[in-house]
């Protein structure tokens, strides 16, 4: 049983979130459903056995209960109602009425009792930052996290808090992707975890761009965010996460400094000739104040030149060209410093001012002689 009234507005907004963790396909029939919970609040909870979203919306609760209702349908009927009081009734036999102004839905729904609990977690270990912060972090480092199951620990994200801030990093064996910024509030000292990217993804959803704050707590097996209302829980990552700081080189004798959009925009029209089918890497030559780029492939030749501050040293190095402009394309900073030493040592991106809030490093292609 369960019976509310709310606005629809705030109702379609929840069912949108919680929907988010409901998985597509799956062998148990509510892990499709969202889990509607009615006693001082309205909770919506959508769990895919991986990751888990809870979010609690202000609604009149006529009858308290429990029931799962198909994630796919109930959003579908919510989001097409008119802009009124959604009225929402069901009874012992899992029988479901919505109504809307003249609009009125009868379906069936499935039981409170097949949906799985969400995880607990266990808050020895939590710290708090502005969500837009979080967001943005996320965001920067997400295009770096691999795809290659064969090293799951690497299909996330490394989450590093200390006392001087919170660093995340992304690997993929070609490139990896740091974002440091510090934090609001640390509690129960340093620690750290992989996320999955794919819940971070998830995470990036249920930030807002406000600075209001979101809570990062780990437990055991899994981490919990939470931001206002809303609570998104997932399975840690186990496993060895790169050594990431003694993968930076450190010894890099050759510094240019770049606009960052120019060399975007230079690397962005040589890529023309790659395609899908023809790959080929941008030769990239670092001069006196300037880099010249040339990509060769069966489609044709293409040539272009950016200006640089800072000398090359006449340094030709290949680069894959979405690597090296996706790190270009998330660096938050308008000129970037590129650190270099070889033609087959990684290229290295940082901030102009010398901070540690971002790093960037692409790994080189070697190229064939002319």
């Amino acid at each position: 049983m369960l019976r509310f009234s709310c606005e629809k507005a705030l109702l379609q907004a929840a069912v949108s979130t919680a929907s988010r963790a409901v998985a597509a396909k799956s062998s148990i029939p509510a892990l499709e459903g969202i889990l509607l919970e009615g006693d001082t609040s309205l909770k919506l909870s959508g769990y895919n056995m991986q990751t888990g979203i809870r979010t609690a919306i202000a609604a009149q609760i006529h009858e308290e209960g429990r029931i799962v209702i198909s994630a796919h349908l109930f959003g579908d009927i919510i989001r097409k109602l008119p802009d009124d009081v959604v009225v929402f009734s069901a009874d012992e036999k899992h029988q479901v009425r919505v109504s809307c102004g003249d609009a009125s839905f009868d379906i069936s729904a499935l039981s409170a009792d097949d949906f799985p609990e969400l995880p607990e977690v266990d808050d020895e270990y939590s710290v708090s930052m502005e969500q837009s912060t979080l967001k943005a972090m996320i965001g920067e480092t997400a295009f770096a996290v691999s795809t290659n199951e064969s090293r799951p620990v690497h299909t996330g994200s490394l989450f590093e808090i200390a006392d001087d801030g919170l660093t995340i990093v992304s690997v993929d064996g070609f490139r990896l992707a740091l974002r440091k910024e510090p934090l609001e509030r640390m509690e129960g000292g340093a620690f750290q975890f992989v996320a999955p990217g794919s819940a971070l993804k998830e995470v990036e959803n249920i930030c807002a761009d406000t600075d209001d704050l979101i809570t990062i707590t780990r437990g055991k097996r899994h981490i919990l965010f939470e931001t206002g209302s809303t609570q998104l829980i997932c399975r840690r990552l186990e496993g060895e996460f790169l050594d990431y700081k003694k993968a930076i080189p450190r010894s890099n004798p050759i510094t240019v400094t770049v606009d960052t959009k120019s060399l975007l925009e230079s690397l962005d029209r040589v890529s023309v000739v790659i395609s899908e089918k023809l790959k080929s890497p941008v030769r990239c030559r670092f001069d006196m104040d300037r880099v010249y780029l040339c990509a060769k492939s069966g489609n044709g030749e293409a040539n272009d030149s950016c200006v640089v501050a800072g000398d090359g040293n006449n340094l030709e190095i290949g680069f894959n060209n979405r690597y090296l402009m996706e790190a270009l394309r998330y660096a938050p900073a308008e000129q970037v410093r590129l650190e270099m030493n070889t033609e087959i040592s990684p290229c290295i991106l940082l901030p102009v001012d010398g901070s540690d809030k971002f790093l960037y490093m692409v790994l080189p292609v070697r190229l064939k002689a002319q």
